[in-house]
């Protein structure tokens, strides 16, 4: 069994080591250990078929994103995890951040697996890929090109213990028809395709968990319509005995990151909550799934997240506001901060829109500094690393009381096994 300090320096070779022989020589030692300990990759499948089935409610499982930091923030939900007896928690990476933090699926799944270690986690670890997304462009230019580069994602990403696919073709939803069911006919094919794939692939025992999107975040609201337009379509589409998706993501009124006023401040979303709760409610009772999916909330003020729950909503998205606690913490060094910003500016000015104000810009631009300083980043002294962490783990332990996911660990296992 690795010792504590063995598990830092194992898990930064896994990370940064020069060598791929030393980088694999460490990742599978973090797996061994993480095995001997009783800690595993595991499906939320079944957990959400017994949501589905009515078994248990009034639970919204947080899925966490980890753009940068990865060890200490991961250790900081493993902690609050701990503490509130939570076990019904995802983390999860979507496909466009692997490339701008430069985290492939592997990486990140055994920096994960080694916080568990650290902080003495026992258990199920929900390894999920967000938005793993069809690009619109790249779709309509060479479809099949694009849906071979999913493909080779989701094969990668499930081979590293990521058993929890979300499928993100809602790029493809043309609200040019006035028809629902033209509107979500491309959708409806590529989700039913790779849900395909993805059963084709799993390891033995297995039920990989997979999501479906009706709407891209930041359009328009989905409606109960869309979603029977959709599911009708996908469902047609699969094979008698091809088990479908477990959950679908909608658009209630938010957007990644939030939208970002000239003062660099986030503008307060408006959620439509009824509409969260209209759609989780037929997702159940109509289709067997656990509910809808709702994204793009870190941001929200603390008293939104207690309405989750009360909407019967699954499972809910976030990144950016661990993302803003990283940043804006006074353990963050002024000097790296400083860095940081003159390489946004200058690296990425053609991304500037003519409107963005300087703070603007920099922050919708500072998530891809978790890839471009990553190594100094990770290296941040424990003193400052330690305030950080501290600071996260509160806002987690906030998070799964205000998402009723506290004294979940029974639950889950009742469900989940090895």
């Amino acid at each position: 069994m690795l010792t504590s300090r063995e598990i830092d320096s194992v898990v930064e070779d896994a990370v940064f080591a020069p060598e791929q022989t030393d980088k694999k020589k460490a990742r599978d030692s973090i797996r061994d250990a993480a095995q001997r300990q009783g800690v595993f990759p595991a499906s939320i499948q079944r957990l959400y078929e017994a949501a589905g089935r009515g078994d248990y409610s009034g639970r919204t499982v947080p899925a966490i994103n980890i753009r940068g930091l990865t060890f200490q923030v991961a250790r900081a939900v493993f902690r609050a995890a701990r503490e509130h007896r939570a076990g019904a928690f995802i983390f999860e990476i979507a496909r466009s951040e692997m490339s701008y933090t430069r985290q492939e699926p592997e990486e990140y799944a055994v920096v994960v697996l080694a916080a568990a270690l650290k902080e003495g986690f026992v258990g199920p670890v929900f390894l999920q890929g967000d938005h793993f997304q069809v690009n619109a462009a790249r779709f309509k230019t060479d479809g099949q090109k694009e849906l071979s580069a999913l493909e080779t994602l989701i094969r990668e990403s499930v081979d590293a213990g990521f058993l929890n696919i979300d499928i993100d073709a809602s790029t493809l939803v043309d609200l040019r028809h006035t028809d629902l069911t033209r509107q979500q006919e491309k959708n409806c094919q590529v989700t039913a395709d790779l849900t395909r794939y993805i059963r084709s692939m799993e390891p033995r025992g297995t039920i990989i968990s997979v999501g479906g999107e009706i709407g891209e975040v930041g359009g328009r609201n989905s409606t109960v319509e869309d979603l029977r337009a959709f599911m009708e379509g996908y469902l047609g589409l699969l094979d008698s005995g091809i088990r479908g998706i477990s959950k679908i993501s909608v658009q209630t009124g938010t957007t990644h990151g939030g939208v970002v006023l000239p003062d660099g401040t986030i503008a307060q979303a408006k959620i439509d909550f009824g509409a969260l709760e209209e759609l989780s409610r037929v997702a159940r009772s109509e289709y067997g799934m656990a509910g809808a999916v709702q994204h793009g909330a870190s941001t929200l003020p603390e008293e939104a997240f207690a309405l989750f729950p009360k909407t019967g909503a699954a499972e809910i998205h976030l990144a950016t506001g661990f993302q803003n606690l990283i940043y804006d913490s006074s353990a963050f060094p002024e000097e790296l901060s400083r860095r940081i910003k003159e390489h946004l500016l200058e690296s990425y000015s053609a991304e500037r829109r003519a409107d963005d104000t300087e703070e603007q810009f920099v922050y919708k631009m500072r998530k891809r500094a978790f890839g471009d300083f990553k190594r100094e980043i990770w290296s941040l002294p424990e003193e400052r690393t330690s305030s950080i962490r501290d600071a996260l783990e509160s806002r987690f332990g906030l998070l799964f009381q205000e998402l009723n996911v506290v004294d979940t660990v029974d639950l889950v296992n009742r469900y989940v096994s090895s």
